[in-house]
């Protein structure tokens, strides 16, 4: 017979093999629910491709306006001013009379040295065709009264040799009918040359004379007609008032401005550039001028690229021209330039947006690769257009980057794509990566 304790253990023992198999139980469920774990959660990115595009090296300056040309009236005579026949604002054409100075007594100059030059005129051709002087036709009278000596004794001579060569006349007679020959013959030359320095001396000093007072007349004529001349003042070029200091009855001095014209069909602006900045830009590049209330840039090129550095700023001048029909590009004026200084055909780009750059590291990208996984990826950047950067060197064509969700983005995490510009490659992996675009 059993004791009556050994009876009131029997529950207990039930009870406590109730516990341990429950018990292992959980421990069995456990261990196998570690081994499965949770599943990953995906991190949701937007990504496109890696592509190859035409790319230009852009860079922007401010630059101040002028005409292309620019004249300032200055009058060469002092007097006061009779008229304006332009204001300020008005277009005006080369040659054209946009004012007149008092101008009577040079009106009464140039008659004066008109009537004067007509004088010396006439004193010329009086000169000219006058007869020659008294001395000048005694001087023709001797010669020609040596001439018919010398004739004379010539025909004596010859006649008296004859006869000596005769018998018929003594040698005596012959002698001195040769001496008389002689004698005639230098009197006949000693009066042709005192004809010829007469006549050489007497006709160019009378012409000479005539002519000195022909000329002097003529240049004090010249010089009265170019006084009146600069009373009218005329634009030296087409274009357009912007400057008139003084009105009339005003007085006009000699080298002080009467006006300034400029012409603004085109237009010139000046900027200062870094060394760098400049580099690589020459005469005939396209350039943009965009102006402050201008909804479109004007086209235009650039004209210099100054050779040396400005001392005062260390920078490089250079002028860009470009067409102002309307005239909205006033001189004086700040406008911006656009320079395309380097052009970079089939440039592997991505979008701005992609490129994380933190301090003391160099650029990155986040790359979704074949895994579904996104990977970090150091890049090399080159020039910058809009919202797209150059890669030099770390990727390559087709790649998908993070363009959204990438700052921040661990490594080898899961992400789920849900925009993309480019198809995306279906993974190898199995793991779930889905390429349709979602609505974050």
């Amino acid at each position: 017979m059993r004791p009556s304790g050994g009876q009131s253990q029997d529950p207990i023992r039930i009870w406590l093999r109730i516990v341990v198999t429950a018990g292992l139980a959980l421990n069995v469920w456990g261990c196998s629910s570690n081994k499965s774990g949770p599943p990953a959660q995906l991190v949701k990115v937007e990504a496109v491709a890696v592509r190859r595009m035409n790319l230009q090296q852009q860079s922007t300056t401010e630059a101040v306006v002028f005409a292309i040309h620019e004249a300032t009236i200055v009058p060469k005579i002092s007097a006061p001013i009779l008229k304006f026949y332009v204001n300020r604002g008005d277009h005006v054409r080369a040659g054209e009379l946009v004012a007149v100075l008092d101008n009577g007594d040079l009106k009464a100059a140039v008659a004066e040295a008109n009537g004067a030059y007509e004088q010396a005129q006439a004193n010329f051709q009086n000169a000219t065709g006058a007869q020659l002087p008294v001395q000048v036709q005694a001087a023709e009278q001797d010669v020609q009264n040596a001439r018919s000596a010398f004739q004379a004794a010539q025909y004596l001579y010859e006649s008296d040799n004859s006869l000596y060569k005769q018998g018929a006349l003594a040698k005596a007679r012959v002698d001195e009918a040769q001496v008389a020959l002689v004698q005639a013959q230098n009197k006949l030359a000693m009066a042709e040359q005192q004809l010829q320095r007469l006549q050489a001396v007497g006709k160019t000093a009378q012409v000479k004379a005539a002519q000195g007072q022909l000329d002097a007349a003529r240049g004090q004529y010249e010089a009265a007609k170019a006084q009146l001349a600069y009373s009218e003042i005329r634009s030296p070029m087409t274009g357009v008032v912007t400057d008139r200091p003084l009105y009339p009855g005003g007085m006009a001095s000699a080298g002080s401005p009467l006006m300034t014209i400029m012409d603004t069909s085109r237009i010139i602006a000046r900027a200062h550039l870094p060394v760098a900045q400049a580099e690589g830009l020459k005469a005939g590049d396209v350039v943009e001028v965009s102006a402050p209330g201008q909804e479109h840039p004007s086209a235009g090129k650039v004209t210099l690229v100054s050779p040396a550095l400005d001392p005062d700023s260390t920078t490089v001048e250079v002028w860009a021209e470009a067409a102002n029909p309307m005239g909205r590009l006033k001189p004086g004026i700040t406008v911006t330039l656009t320079f395309t200084s380097k052009n970079i055909p089939g440039a592997l780009t991505v979008p701005t947006s992609a490129v994380v750059s933190k301090p003391d590291q160099p650029p990155y990208v986040m790359i979704v690769g074949s895994d579904g996984r996104a990977h970090e990826r150091v890049v090399q950047i080159g020039i910058e257009q809009g919202n797209n950067k150059q890669i030099l060197q770390g990727l390559r064509e087709g790649e998908l980057v993070v363009t959204t969700g990438a700052y921040g983005l661990p490594d080898n995490v899961k992400v789920q794509v849900g925009k993309t510009s480019a198809t995306i490659p279906r993974p190898h992996s199995t793991q779930p990566f889905l390429a349709s675009p979602l609505a974050f």
